[in-house]
């Protein structure tokens, strides 16, 4: 097949943004089936002769399990199973290792160390049997003492949580640093002013519109296990079931359908899954298991959680020195976290990264308490909110302590365009960013200086009126392999691509969507690659089987690594295709030139050869000594971490009658890069701003002092309506990742984890005449009234007193 020759007409790329790739605001593939109810769950997925499981969680938050009586359940027609830890055990199943390198109990054998635990579980013809069965479980419970808080913990003579671990004799689950702290006490020595404050994170939930949830299914015949799962993270969840279960990994398959959310919480390895793997091997049928929502709240990987004592150095005129603070994070019964294995408190020291500050030292310690066990990246990069919350909070906290306007004073400390690519206090590079620039067309945006004076009036009336700034960059696309892993695997990612011979691709990922678009964006960044239109791409993705090794979804990861390794993927296919252009052409590779779409010959544009058209070649016409086909892998080890940055701006006013406070207007800035399909990232930056005003405003959930969990139901843990929700200008500043194959720099969770400190900073400066420093999220209207009217800060840290 050889090109014919057309009269030169200059150029013929083809138009990107018509074909789908980056830039076009291309609607959803994924909404063609959600829209109209045809998506694919794990609820949906019905085996022949499938048995269902419900688990019985305990009452208590710490007791001694005296005995477990199943005669009831057993009696109850249609029970085929009831599985205890003691039953358990004997598979080497009632423990099971976590992500974090700690154990887990699968069903508590010896004692419960939080409401909920798992201590039971059923297996019945259906759900309704299977619940009725738990009911009809008699156990003898010895209470004891519950710790609900690290203070208590701590405390002489509390009792010891972890008494199953050998060696465990405090109730304190890690300890870490980083940082210089020789060089940080020395500049505090010299500091003109000292700003200190204390804060609390408050617990909060992923909640995900979809519990977790498995369907199991071993075949006793061949030996192979299949799981349909509710995973961010098939691969890793295989490799994990391969250890915990002793199968061998090849014959486990996990399929993540559609994923209903995830947000972090659909991350680790849950107790249910194990249970239901376990009852499809002991009844040799396929066993279902769908988390309710209570079961959800009370017993799945909760985000935060961490307190704060924190100190910054200043001078006279405003310059940071230095910072320093103490973090610690209640873990919960067990250390379940999913995250870096070098990093046990998460990225928390990313704090600071986008301000010019000399010198800082961090220590950090995670205690066992009567909870549930987590602290999973909710919506961020490893902690990473909890961080831009502490590090905002302080910023504007200095800035009163100095009396000086907390924009300015975010001025003269931001990291200046000319100083990257720039080393952190704390050993981060980060490579660009326009931070500056960023704040100013929020300040222009939200009208700034004219709020100033409305402000100062409607104070002179007795309105609160106040402005709150969150100025944050977040590390994202953990995964160079020199620092990041999880169970001692590189955190690297993956793209599989075929190219038929007709032109049309499908693309294989080893990331897993749960709802941010990826069978939207990812085809886009191909097309960006070959010209292929958007249209004739299909992604896939969720099956072990059948897609690439990759580490999953979550902080932010997919675009920063599996999207880099969908470009590189695409530019291996590109390299073959030009040699196949090349023979087509009848010319040397090197007299091939590229535009979007079609390779031509240098100095003869017109003559020239489509990508369709090479990958027909490549299946009927190719060179002597070509391997037949198109179609390559690449996996993708990030060099550094991306580094995004957005400016959110909050204005709000706040009621001193009732401590009833309102979102007035709300701005965000945001610069991530490259933006693939720009409806989708404001979808994303929205979606990320609802969840802050949730955390920030309304979402409760904390522990009384029995260790009873208050907010377990959707009657006290609140979730945002349109009706609450404010309205969010948003604004855009783009500065390529320099590293990044497309210059994409990931966005889904910017907003999460810089909003709150936005709407908390507002309130608090609304309050700020009345001397309160801090009142703990969520900013309930009591606790906004009585510091309002005592001026004394607020602590939400548990336990919650009803009297």
């Amino acid at each position: 097949m050889t090109a014919t020759a057309e009269p030169a007409t200059g150029s013929q790329a083809l138009d990107e943004v018509k074909i789908g790739g980056l830039g076009s605001s291309r609607p959803r593939v994924e909404d063609a089936r959600f829209i109209r109810g045809r998506g694919n769950y794990v609820e949906d997925v019905t085996l022949p002769g499938m048995l269902h499981m419900e688990i019985l969680r305990s009452p208590l938050a710490h007791a001694r399990i005296k005995s477990i009586d199943t005669s009831a359940a057993w009696a109850i027609p249609g029970v085929k199973l009831v599985l205890t830890g003691e039953m358990a055990a004997q598979r080497n199943l009632a423990w099971m290792p976590t992500l974090s390198y700690d154990t887990q109990a699968v069903l508590a054998t010896d004692k419960v160390r939080f409401q909920g635990q798992e201590v039971a579980c059923v297996v019945a013809e259906d759900p309704y049997i299977a619940k009725d069965a738990c009911d009809a479980i008699v156990v003898e419970y010895e209470a004891l003492p519950p710790i609900v808080n690290p203070e208590q913990a701590v405390a002489p003579g509390a009792p010891l949580i972890r008494d199953d671990k050998a060696g465990q004799a405090d109730n304190v689950a890690y300890q870490w640093e980083v940082g210089d702290k020789d060089g940080t006490d020395a500049a505090f020595a010299q500091a003109d002013v000292v700003s200190k404050l204390r804060l609390h994170y408050p617990r909060s939930h992923p909640s995900p519109i979809e519990n977790c949830g498995a369907v199991a299914d071993f075949n006793n015949a061949t030996g192979k296990l299949t799981v349909y799962l509710t995973s961010q993270a098939p691969h890793i969840v295989r490799a994990a079931v391969a250890l915990i279960a002793e199968l061998p990994e090849h014959l486990i398959r996990i399929i993540s359908p559609d994923v209903g959310g995830g947000f972090g919480n659909k991350v680790p390895v849950y107790p249910g899954y194990v249970c239901a793997i376990l009852c499809s091997i002991l009844t040799a049928k396929p066993v279902k298991w769908i988390e309710d929502n209570t079961g959800n709240l009370s017993s799945t990987g909760f985000g935060r959680d961490m307190y704060l004592d924190s100190e910054m150095a200043l001078t006279n005129d405003g310059k940071i020195l230095a910072v320093r603070y103490h973090a610690t994070t209640d873990q919960g019964a067990f250390y379940a976290d999913a995250q870096p294995t070098k990093f046990k408190i998460g990225l928390v020291h990313s704090s600071f990264a986008c301000y010019d500050v000399p010198v800082g030292h961090i220590t950090a310690q995670g205690m066992y308490t009567n909870k549930a066990p987590g602290g999973v990246a909710y919506r961020c990069s490893f902690r990473v909110t909890e961080a831009m919350f502490f590090q905002e909070r302080m910023m504007q906290a200095a800035a009163d302590d100095l009396g000086m306007d907390q924009a300015e004073f975010r001025r003269r400390n931001l990291v200046r365009d000319d100083q990257f690519p720039y080393r952190t206090p704390f050993g981060f590079l980060t490579d660009s960013g326009q931070y500056l620039k960023c704040l100013q067309v929020g300040l222009d945006a939200i009208g700034y200086d004219d709020f100033l004076v409305e402000q100062a009036e409607a104070r002179k009336q007795g309105r609160l009126l106040g402005i709150g700034i969150s100025t944050m960059t977040e590390p994202l696309g953990a995964g160079n392999s020199r620092e990041y892993d999880i169970l001692g695997i590189k955190m690297f990612d993956s793209a599989e691509l075929r190219v038929h011979p007709t032109g049309k691709a499908v693309l294989k990922i080893g990331a897993q969507t749960q709802g941010q678009g990826h069978e939207t964006t990812f085809a886009q960044i191909v097309t960006h690659e070959l010209g292929i239109p958007a249209t004739d791409i299909v992604v896939e993705h969720g099956d072990t089987d059948h897609t690439p090794f990759g580490m999953g979804t979550y902080a932010s990861r997919s675009t920063p690594v599996a999207g880099a390794a969908t470009a590189m993927v695409a530019r291996k296919i590109r390299a073959k295709a030009r040699k196949l252009a090349a023979h087509l052409l009848e010319v040397s590779e090197e007299d091939v030139e590229w535009e979007l779409g079609r390779f031509f010959v240098r100095g003869a544009e017109s003559r020239g050869v489509t990508i369709q058209e090479c990958a027909m070649a490549a299946y009927s016409n190719m060179p002597d000594g070509m391997e037949p086909g198109l179609e390559n892998n690449a996996y993708y080890d990030p060099p550094n971490l991306t580094w995004p940055f957005a400016c959110y701006i909050a204005t709000v006013e706040v009621d001193p009658e009732t401590g009833v406070w309102d979102v007035l207007r709300f701005v965000g800035v945001d610069d991530c890069g490259v933006r693939i399909n720009p409806m989708i990232v404001e979808g994303q930056i929205m979606g990320g701003l609802t969840e802050a005003y949730a955390i920030s405003n309304m979402q409760f959930q904390t522990y009384d002092v029995d260790g009873n969990l208050v907010g377990a139901n959707y009657m006290d843990y609140l979730l945002p309506t349109a009706w609450e929700t404010p309205g969010f200008e948003l604004h855009e500043v783009v500065t390529p990742s320099p590293h990044h194959p497309i210059g994409a720099k990931g966005v889904g969770e910017c907003a999460a984890v810089g909003g709150p400190a936005a709407y908390v900073n507002a309130v608090m400066d609304a309050l700020r005449p009345t001397g309160v420093r801090n009142i703990d999220m969520p900013l309930l209207p009591d606790r906004v009234w009585h510091a309002a009217h005592t001026g004394q800060d607020v602590s939400g840290a548990p336990p919650f007193r009803t009297e």
